[in-house]
């Protein structure tokens, strides 16, 4: 049976070391028996500045092909970027920090659980929250178009941060209170356009083509 805490301390070992974070810390982590995400921001906040960095939401899918889904509650089908479907796997969502000096660390960490009845922009709301509390005082925040919600939009704003974040190609957008059309439909110069996003306000929103790309348009907006 899968557990959360092992499944955890080896995901958080992979990070510690990938980050270089100090053997010191590595064999504190070992030591515990349960590991919270608090655990994994103190181990790291020793090598950021905490003041006016960049915060970035994003998940994985750690592939548990073979593994039976009554045997954990953790296993599930997620959707794969990279296989482009949805596979076996566990859903890892993660908060990542980048401080002014360019140190990037995790900071915060869920892990999808279907009985929680939270979405995964549920869980970095609270992981935003958590990390603000922590004592991270971030400027912005980066995420893919997932977690690009009205709701985490207005979040944003309110929490005072300046974001930057995918758009899925169909959303609402107008210019100078024309009507409404889809972002995908508009001519968005290189150096970006300042439109209206339905039901939020004004952004700032920029396109790249990716010729080779199952995906070939990706919309992003800034705001601050």
């Amino acid at each position: 049976m899968v557990k959360e805490g092992y499944f955890i301390k080896n995901r958080i070992i992979a990070w510690l070391e990938i980050f270089d974070i100090s053997h010191h810390s590595v064999n504190r982590f070992l030591e515990r028996e349960r590991y919270e995400p608090f655990d994994l921001f103190s181990e790291n906040k020793a090598y950021i500045n905490l003041i006016g960095g960049t915060l970035s939401g994003d998940d994985t899918v750690i592939e548990k092909l073979y593994s039976n889904l009554n045997n954990s509650e953790f296993i599930g089908y997620y959707w794969s970027g990279k296989h482009q479907k949805a596979i076996k796997g566990i859903n890892l969502i993660t908060l990542y920090y980048t401080d002014v000096n360019g140190v990037s660390v995790p900071v915060n960490y869920r892990i999808y659980n279907k009985p929680d009845g939270k979405t995964k922009n549920d869980y970095l709301r609270e992981m935003v929250d958590e990390v603000s509390e922590w004592g991270i005082k971030a400027e912005a925040i980066t995420t893919d178009s997932w977690y690009s919600s009205k709701q985490n939009l207005k979040f944003f704003r309110d929490k005072g941060l300046n974001f930057g974040v995918g758009l899925a190609k169909n959303r609402s957008v107008r210019i100078n209170k024309e009507k409404y059309v889809r972002i995908d439909s508009l001519d968005i110069p290189d150096d970006g356009l300042i439109v209206e996003l339905k039901n939020f306000g004004k952004v700032k929103v920029f396109k790249r083509v990716f010729a080779r790309r199952k995906y070939s348009l990706l919309c992003f907006i800034f705001y601050r």
